[in-house]
């Protein structure tokens, strides 16, 4: 089924939307919330359920789905974990400053905690107060967990996966560098992220999802032009149980704990860096990452960050061409 929170107050109201993302019944006689479904999903879900499928046959009242009535699917949530999955990207940015990467680094995931108190809306604009910060997109994968305990297995981990969505962690750039060298991690450099109109629970993907990851081409597009194409399966180094079960080493994680997948990023053919959809790569899914192979091909970084009134789009389409979680679709400093 697809779950999204249409606006309506702090949380959202919940709504079980069509397959088609075109028509929605609204979910409140079974769970007001998102948040409040998931805290009890074993007495919510087999109705939720039920309710998608009468969606489906048009047995139930249903209104027009209009993706900019729409919060984020937790507009502010317990937990929002973000690792770095794609190890390719991680090796780039290293090779870029000519520093050697741990060899921890493909056993060991990388994982931030960042802000989950308040989320932007998958068509809200993203505000930046001073472009000289280096603002970037990073199209992601995320999923939503049920309650999970401390020390869980690999798969106890998989087994608490709720929902999938796609992710726009939003990133400062140019605010890293200067807090990390504190040695306490991101903060100010990591505002608000967004994401996908819809969440979907894993049993709906048709041979997208294997229980660990997702199969799909992220499409990443910025002003209209295609920027990356990457394959959210391919080069993922640690599977979504793997981060849950990270997250979870030294402490339990409530039910709708977001984790993500980090940039989706994917090697060149012939192993390298890759290549911009331009010069018959599948491009990047941030700039930052197109930067950093500038640097290490060409001696420097060329492109720019986001400016005020770029519009960035992240979405995913089926086999049938069909739009699985909506689109992202935000316009900087809008």
């Amino acid at each position: 089924m697809k779950l999204a929170s249409l606006k309506h107050g702090r949380d959202g109201r919940l709504v079980v939307v069509s397959r088609d993302l075109t028509r929605f019944a609204d979910a409140g006689h079974i769970a007001p919330t998102l948040q409040a479904a998931l805290d009890n999903w074993k007495r919510h879900a087999p109705r939720l359920h039920t309710l998608a499928e009468e969606v489906e046959i048009g047995s139930v009242p249903t209104d027009r789905f209009h993706e900019n009535d729409c919060a984020s699917p937790l507009p502010r949530a317990y937990q929002w974990a973000d690792g770095s999955a794609y190890v390719n990207h991680v090796a780039l940015v290293r090779k870029a400053r000519n520093a050697e990467m741990p060899d921890t680094f493909w056993t060991d995931p990388l994982m931030y905690q960042g802000g989950s108190d308040t989320f932007l809306g998958p068509r809200d604009p993203i505000p930046l107060a001073d472009e000289s910060w280096g603002c970037d997109m990073e199209g992601e994968v995320a999923v939503v967990t049920g309650d999970v305990r401390l020390g869980a297995s690999h798969e106890e981990a998989q087994r608490a996966i709720r929902l999938v969505m796609l992710c726009n962690d939003v990133s400062l750039r140019n605010l890293i560098p200067n807090e990390l060298a504190k040695g306490f991690g991101f903060f100010q450099s990591k505002p608000s992220s967004a994401f996908s109109p819809v969440a979907v629970t894993p049993d709906e993907f048709e041979g997208m999802w294997d229980g660990d990851r997702l199969n799909g081409t992220l499409s990443v597009r910025l002003n209209g032009e295609s920027f990356g194409r990457a394959n959210t399966r391919a080069d993922m180094t640690f599977d979504f149980p793997s981060l849950i079960a990270h997250a979870a080493k030294t402490r339990a994680l409530s039910a709708g704990s977001i984790i993500g997948s980090g940039t989706v990023s994917n090697r060149g053919e012939d192993g390298g860096p890759g290549k911009a959809i331009a010069d018959g790569g599948v491009g990047y899914s941030c700039i930052a990452e197109l930067r950093m192979v500038e640097t290490i091909t060409q001696g420097a970084a060329k492109t720019g960050f986001l400016k005020r009134g770029d519009r960035v789009e992240i979405e995913m389409l089926d086999d049938r061409g069909r739009s699985v979680f909506g689109r992202i679709d935000q316009i900087v400093g809008g």
